[in-house]
């Protein structure tokens, strides 16, 4: 069955409301830098119920920030979301520290070489100078399909622009293990959406 992740999430309520709805597995960002950043006051994630991944975003962290995040109440895996090296996933992988590391697709060629990041789950996004994820773009579905039936091995998580609209087409193009949405579903960076958040989870079950 796909595997549906509600990203950018930074609110109880937003959360719980994905969860009620279906989603398998929730995104809080714990880049700074971010629009979505989920602030200091993350407590409540591990009073959040039923049994969805909880997932921390990270972009380039040092080895004590990626350990400290790892081990917040509630925080089941990490998602890699800048440069990390595959000698830093390597590391990760060694201590226990589950994880996906995301790899943006810029050019026909992104993807040509990737490292193996010591990780079953890879997330395929678009991307843009400055940005990491949530930028509301798609990037062509043919590179992901291809990276797919190239990597058969691997679970390839589709994320970038995709909505309520296009989430059908996007898993059949590009056959995805799974679907991560951000802005697709928010009413503001950092607040979901109610009735896009409910059409999405309907849409992306009916792919």
């Amino acid at each position: 069955m796909l595997r549906i992740k509600i990203c950018g999430l930074t609110m109880p309520q937003d959360a719980a409301a994905a969860i009620e709805l279906g989603a398998d597995a929730l995104g809080f960002n714990f880049f700074r830098g971010s629009k979505r950043y989920v602030g200091d006051k993350v407590d409540w994630i591990g009073d959040l119920p039923g049994t969805a991944d909880k997932i921390a975003i990270l972009v380039n962290p040092s080895w004590d920030e990626a350990k400290r995040v790892a081990g917040i109440p509630g925080i089941n895996a990490l998602q890699l979301h800048g440069t990390e090296t595959a000698d830093f996933c390597r590391r990760l992988k060694a201590v226990g520290i589950r994880f996906e590391k995301a790899i943006p697709v810029t050019a026909p060629d992104s993807l040509i070489n990737v490292p193996d990041f010591s990780t079953r789950t890879v997330l395929l996004d678009s991307s843009a100078s400055g940005e990491f994820g949530g930028s509301g773009r798609t990037f062509p579905w043919e590179i992901g399909r291809r990276f797919v039936e190239d990597n058969p091995h691997l679970r390839v998580i589709l994320a970038g622009g995709l909505t309520a609209e296009n989430v059908a087409e996007a898993v059949a193009a590009v056959r995805p293990f799974g679907v991560d949405v951000t802005t697709g579903v928010e009413a503001s960076p950092g607040r979901k959406d109610y009735s896009r958040l409910r059409a999405f989870l309907a849409a992306a079950r009916n792919a």
